[in-house]
């Protein structure tokens, strides 16, 4: 809803895999009354078909790292799919650089995600840079974020 009422002028198009997630997300939409998103499709990202055929860009956020490292190649080969040239993947959350985390903050969270579970955590920048360039994404902007976090934009190679 935040960025539907910031950026107005995109229409939006929600997605999660949880099926419960879907009727929250639902009920938001109705309760925002915004003309500018549509209602949620369920998205596995392991699918070889997503319920959308084209997006000018795929936002994730907070997805990398509440989800296995193939949740990461799947969701830069579906992007690369339904993307245009010059499309864009915007992926938001903590990331380590170097093999090394970059807070005692992310590294207590990363040891979290662990513990609920294994295949969870927090993920090396460059894997997941390497991960994308596989899928014919490139790096093409890096943020740096409040409590430790960035902002990766990934553009489609034409």
């Amino acid at each position: 809803m935040h960025f539907c009422t910031h950026i107005p002028g995109l229409r939006w198009q929600p997605t999660d895999g949880d099926r419960g997630a879907i009727g929250s997300i639902t009920a938001w939409i109705s309760h925002a009354g915004l003309s500018n998103i549509a209602l949620p499709l369920e998205l596995e990202l392991h699918d070889e078909t997503w319920p959308l055929q084209h997006a000018d860009a795929v936002v994730a956020i907070n997805v990398l790292h509440y989800s296995p490292w193939s949740s990461t190649a799947a969701l830069f080969r579906g992007a690369a799919r339904i993307l245009p040239d010059d499309g864009v993947v915007y992926c938001y959350g903590p990331y380590r650089r170097g093999n090394a985390h970059t807070a005692a903050s992310n590294a207590a969270f990363d040891e979290w995600l662990r513990s609920i579970d294994p295949r969870f955590g927090v993920r090396d920048l460059e894997a997941v840079e390497a991960e994308a360039c596989r899928h014919g994404l490139r790096l093409d902007e890096l943020v740096e974020m409040p409590a430790n976090n960035l902002s990766l934009v990934f553009r489609r190679r034409a």
